[in-house]
C-alpha cells in the first residue's frame, strides 16, 4: 500500500522504516528541513537499535523516501499517518496546535479520498476535533475517514515492538477505514480490537499509566523494604511470579521518566479533570515518583555530608538505555540537583552525551571519554541509566580509580553482596546497604 507518515520523530522514522520493510512504500514527511537533509543524506538524526540497517535497507529499495511537503505525501497515498508532537503545557494539558496544523494542512490538500490516521499520542475525543478541522478546510470537499491508531513502542526496544507487535488497536466509524487498515498491518499477524475512536485513544492513555502505576507502586514498597530490611528484588519476584500481575514493570529505582510516561499521566489527569472525574490514583503516582528521587538524593547527602566540592561521578543521562532520549530524564534531574549543591559531577552516557550537552542546567558538568574515565578520583558513583555497558565494567578497576569507594545504585545493577566483598560502601533501592570492612 502507499503510506504517508507526517512528523518524522521516533514514532514516525520508526514507523514508516518498518511499514516500509514489510513492503509497503512511504513517504516520511517533516517541517524540519535539516531533518529531512540528514535522512536524505543517509544519516539517522535519532539512536534507536537496529532502525538505521531498516532505513538503509528500504531506502535502497526505494520503499522509503524523505520530503517536507506534506502535498507530496497526501498526493502520493492512500493513508496519511499523523505522527507529530504532542508536548505537554504547564498546566499537564496536551499541546495540540502541531496536530491541528497538520490537520489543517492536510485539508488544504486533499483531493481524493484518504483515511487520516492519529498515530500521536492524544487526549480522548481529539480524533472528532482532528475531523471537524479537516472538513472545515477542505477547499475541495473530498471525502476522508479518520482513524486512531495509538502506538504502543517503547524506545530502545520500538523495531521489534513495531515488527512484534502484542496488538493493534484499530479506532474508526467506517467499514472501509478498518479494511484498509487491516490490510496495512496484515503482514504483522497480530491480534487486532477494533473500536470506537474514543475507547482506542483512552486505551493508548490507561496503558501507560498502568505501567506507570507498576512502577511506582513497586518503588513505594522499595521503601518499605530498605524500612523494614527485606529485599524489594526479591519481593518484586515473588509477586511477579503471579500470572495475573507479571514481573515486566516492578524493578523498584530512582522513578520513570521520558518522553511518554510523565507527559502521558499529567494529560490523563488533565482530561479527567476537565471531564469532572478526578482521578486521584493517578496523582499519586506522580508523588510517589518525584519523591523517589528525593529519597534517593537524600540517602546520597546522608552519606556524603556534604556535597560542595565533592567530584562525583554519574553513569547515565538518557532515561532508559538503548536510547539517546533524554527528555524528563531522571538522571539529567540528579545532575542538575548535585550541580545546584556545590559537587563537581563528571557524567557519562553511551548514547546521550551529544544532547546532554546542550542541556543549560547541567552545562557545568564534565562530560567523560568512557565510564571509567568519569570514575577517576571520584569520591563517589551514581549510577542513573541501566546501560548493558555499566554492569559489564570491570568493579575492581572502578574502586581503583575512586578515592573513597562508595556507591549508590539508583538501579539496582549490582548485587551487595557481590560489591561488599570488592570493598565498597554500596547503596541500592530497597535492599540493604552494604558497608566494606
Amino acid at each position: 500500500m502507499d503510506l504517508a507518515i507526517i512528523g518524522s520523530g521516533y514514532v514516525g522514522l520508526v514507523t514508516g522504516a518498518c511499514f516500509a520493510d514489510v513492503g509497503h512504500n512511504v513517504v516520511c514527511v517533516d517541517n524540519d528541513p535539516h531533518k529531512i537533509e540528514v535522512l536524505q543524506a543517509g544519516k539517522v538524526p535519532i539512536y534507536e537499535p537496529g532502525l538505521e540497517e531498516v532505513i538503509h535497507r528500504n531506502v535502497s529499495a526505494h520503499r522509503l523516501r524523505f520530503t517536507g511537503s506534506v502535498q507530496e505525501g497526501v498526493d502520493n497515498s492512500q493513508i496519511v499517518f499523523i505522527a507529530v508532537p504532542t508536548p505537554q503545557q504547564p498546566n499537564g494539558d496536551v499541546d495540540l496546535s502541531f496536530l491541528e496544523k497538520v490537520a489543517r494542512e492536510i485539508a488544504g490538500v486533499l483531493t481524493d479520498y484518504r483515511v487520516i490516521v492519529d498515530k500521536s499520542t492524544v487526549p480522548v475525543k481529539t480524533g472528532e476535533k482532528v475531523a471537524e478541522s479537516i472538513k472545515r478546510y477542505n477547499r475541495h470537499r473530498a471525502k476522508f475517514d479518520v482513524v486512531s491508531n495509538p502506538e504502543f513502542l517503547r524506545e530502545g526496544c520500538a523495531v521489534g515492538d513495531l515488527m512484534h507487535p502484542d496488538r493493534i488497536v484499530i479506532g474508526a466509524q467506517s467499514e472501509h477505514a478498518i479494511d484498509l487498515m487491516k490490510k496495512v498491518y496484515e503482514p504483522f499477524m497480530a491480534p487486532i480490537l477494533v473500536t470506537d475512536i474514543n475507547s482506542a485513544e483512552l486505551i493508548k492513555h490507561c496503558a501507560n499509566s498502568f505501567l506507570a502505576l507498576k512502577i511506582s507502586y513497586i518503588n513505594a514498597v522499595s521503601a518499605i523494604c530498605e524500612a523494614s530490611g527485606a529485599d524489594v528484588e526479591k519481593v518484586a519476584d515473588g509477586i511477579g511470579m503471579d500470572h495475573r500481575i507479571g514481573r515486566d514493570f516492578l524493578d523498584a529505582g530512582i522513578g520513570y521518566g521520558g518522553s511518554c510516561f510523565p507527559k502521558d499521566i499529567a494529560a490523563f489527569i488533565a482530561i479527567s479533570d476537565q471531564l469532572g472525574v478526578s482521578f486521584d490514583l493517578l496523582k499519586e503516582v506522580q508523588r510517589i515518583n518525584a519523591a523517589q528521587k528525593k529519597r534517593f538524593l537524600k540517602t546520597i547527602r546522608e552519606t556524603l555530608w556534604v556535597l560542595r566540592e565533592k567530584r562525583i561521578a554519574v553513569w547515565g543521562l538518557t532515561f532508559k538505555p538503548d536510547t539517546d532520549d533524554i527528555r524528563s530524564s531522571v538522571a539529567i534531574d540528579l545532575v542538575a540537583d548535585l550541580l545546584r549543591e556545590g559537587a563537581y559531577v563528571v557524567t557519562y552516557d553511551p548514547k546521550g552525551m551529544e544532547k546532554a550537552r546542550a542541556v543549560k542546567t547541567i552545562a557545568t558538568a564534565e562530560f567523560a571519554a568512557s565510564a571509567l574515565d568519569a570514575v577517576r578520583d571520584a569520591e563517589a558513583l551514581i549510577i542513573a541509566t541501566e546501560w548493558a555497558e555499566f554492569a559489564n565494567v570491570d568493579l575492581a578497576i572502578v574502586k581503583e580509580k575512586m578515592t573513597t569507594p562508595i556507591v549508590f545504585d539508583g538501579r539496582n545493577l549490582f548485587d551487595p553482596e557481590t560489591m561488599g566483598q570488592l570493598g565498597f560502601r554500596y547503596h541500592s533501592i530497597g535492599r540493604a546497604s552494604v558497608k566494606s570492612d
